[in-house]
C-alpha cells in the first residue's frame, strides 16, 4: 500500500466533494448556477449559440475564483493585493547611477587639488 505525501506539507487541499476541495466545489457550483439563471434569463432573446457563450462567460469569472492562486494566495487576496500596489499606493521608480568610489575620493581628490593650487 502506498500513500501519496506532498513534499510541502502547506501545499496540502483536503477534498471534500468530487475531489474538490470546499472552496473550488462551493465556487464551481455557484458558476453552474450562474449559468443556468443566464440561459432562463437571455432564453426567449438570443440564438443557441450565442446563448451558450453568454452562458460559459458569465460563469467563467466565478470559475477562476475557486481554482486560481498565485504565490499561494488565492484570486480575491491577490486581487486586493494587486489593487493596494497598483492603485493605492503606486509608485514611480528611477534609477539613478552612481559611482561609489568617485563619492568616497572626492573629498580626498578636492584636497589634493587644493595643495596643488597652493603649492604652484
Amino acid at each position: 500500500m502506498e500513500v501519496k505525501i506532498n513534499r510541502d506539507i502547506r501545499q496540502y487541499t483536503e477534498s471534500i466533494f468530487f475531489g474538490l476541495s470546499l472552496r473550488q466545489f462551493f465556487f464551481s457550483l455557484f458558476a453552474c448556477l450562474v449559468a443556468v439563471a443566464l440561459y432562463f434569463a437571455f432564453k426567449p432573446f438570443v440564438g443557441i449559440e450565442t446563448l451558450s457563450w453568454i452562458c460559459i462567460l458569465g460563469a467563467c469569472p466565478f470559475a477562476i475564483l475557486g481554482f486560481v492562486t498565485y504565490n499561494g494566495m488565492t484570486a480575491e487576496k491577490f486581487i486586493v493585493a494587486w489593487f493596494r500596489s497598483e492603485i493605492l499606493t503606486p509608485k514611480k521608480l528611477m534609477f539613478k547611477a552612481t559611482n561609489i568610489y568617485y563619492e568616497t575620493n572626492k573629498i580626498t581628490l578636492n584636497k589634493l587639488e587644493k595643495e596643488e593650487l597652493k603649492n604652484k
